[in-house]
């Protein structure tokens, strides 16, 4: 199996709920030259969204997202996978991982459908150097 596994950092956004919001970000982030490696978005109340950002460069997203007031929680880490999408593409990161007796609390991957997957796993920040050390990251 083909893969590649990368340290990334992420930061979080929250905005209002309403049309038209995640837009204005991606936006305004595309116009800073901030280019996103992944993101996520889940509901954390009735009338809020929070993002999480992954973006490429991490120096250069606090830095203009500071510059446009826009507000970000982090950077927090977190293991980025991309490889080959083929059966058991996730079992030899994940035995790594419990063998190495750390818990991933999140985790979502995604395959492209041209056969290639991305993976996001999040660790505690306490477990994330040994989990670094297990993956040889």
């Amino acid at each position: 199996m083909s893969y590649k596994i990368r340290r990334v950092e992420y930061f979080h956004a929250t905005l209002v709920d309403q049309p038209g919001e995640a837009y204005k970000t991606f936006s305004s982030l595309s116009g800073l030259g901030v280019n996103l490696l992944a993101f996520t978005a889940v509901p954390v109340g009735p009338n809020r969204t929070q993002l999480t950002l992954f973006p490429e460069d991490p120096g250069k997203m606090r830095s203009e997202a500071s510059r446009a007031g826009m507000a970000l929680d982090g950077p927090h880490t977190a293991v980025l996978v991309q490889g080959d999408d083929e059966l058991g593409a996730l079992v030899d990161v994940h035995e790594r991982i419990y063998r190495a007796n750390v818990n991933v609390y999140a985790s979502t991957a995604i395959a492209d459908g041209f056969g290639k997957y991305g993976h996001l796993i999040f660790v505690r920040p306490d477990d994330y150097e040994r989990v670094a050390r297990a993956l040889a990251i």
